[in-house]
């Protein structure tokens, strides 16, 4: 996917908000060869962008509490024409309003909302920010991927707010999975996981960074801070894992298959 082919309700963005930047760049730069540029202070607040091999591929940004009552997360951004139309349109279908739509200077107009699920998301409308330049690619996020609690709710909000098509790939009491599409075109997933989240864990959109070999990079991630959450194992789509970073925000890997 090219910086120019996200159609609205795509995944264009990820970033990461940190309780310790220092941290969470250096793990991450050890991690996937990312580099980093600060915006600046007065008008992004220090936010970072991460380049792999010279392409953006994701922001990172300090929390302003140090952390303190608010997890480390990652968050996706899904691309829209008119944020403020499309924020209008999600909390009429049920969404609630984290952030209301704002304009990032020079670089274009975000939102935050929680879905009806329970799951936050950002929405971005382009501006002279448009999106990754690298996506699918090794030290880049590759997939994403909603765990619901409400997975028929989240499966209409997202079909109906953002003009996306639906594809069911699996429907049986183990594993219910719908891929979200635009014509042929595959932008994320959702997965039913009513059966296996904790009561105390909500809904949440996961990131799936690339790599060329998964147990490498989980051994690697361990010596540099991290946790497994799901072991290494194949999957008819390559063989992933699921880990938390080095300030616990969590995170997946995929490893395509050949």
């Amino acid at each position: 996917m090219t910086s120019h082919d996200f159609p609205a309700g795509a995944p264009c963005w990820i970033d990461l908000m940190t309780s310790d930047m220092s941290r969470s760049r250096e793990f991450y730069r050890a991690l996937f060869g990312w580099n980093y540029e600060v915006g600046d202070e007065e008008k992004y607040g220090g936010y970072t962008t991460a380049f792999k091999d010279g392409k953006s591929v994701a922001g990172l940004m300090q929390s302003q509490d140090g952390g303190q009552g608010y997890p480390d997360v990652w968050s996706t951004y899904l691309r829209v024409d008119d944020i403020a139309a499309s924020m209008s349109a999600a909390t009429n279908a049920g969404a609630i309003s984290y952030l209301d739509p704002m304009d990032v200077p020079e670089q274009g107009k975000m939102a935050m909302l929680g879905d009806p699920s329970g799951a936050s998301v950002g929405l971005w409308e382009f501006g002279g920010h448009t999106g990754f330049q690298a996506h699918e690619e090794t030290g880049a996020a590759a997939w994403h991927e909603l765990h619901s609690k409400d997975y028929p709710a989240a499966v209409s909000f997202y079909r109906d707010v953002f003009g996306l098509q639906t594809s069911v790939m699996s429907d049986t009491p183990e594993f219910r999975y719908t891929n979200l599409l635009d014509g042929e075109q595959e932008l994320a997933g959702i997965m039913d996981a009513a059966a296996f989240l904790p009561d105390e864990v909500p809904s949440s959109w996961q990131v799936y960074f690339q790599t060329d070999d998964v147990d490498a990079t989980v051994a690697l991630a361990l010596t540099l801070g991290g946790t497994v959450i799901n072991a290494a194992e194949d999957s008819p789509y390559g063989r992933i894992a699921g880990l938390s970073d080095c300030t616990g925000a969590m995170f997946k890997l995929v490893q395509p298959q050949a």
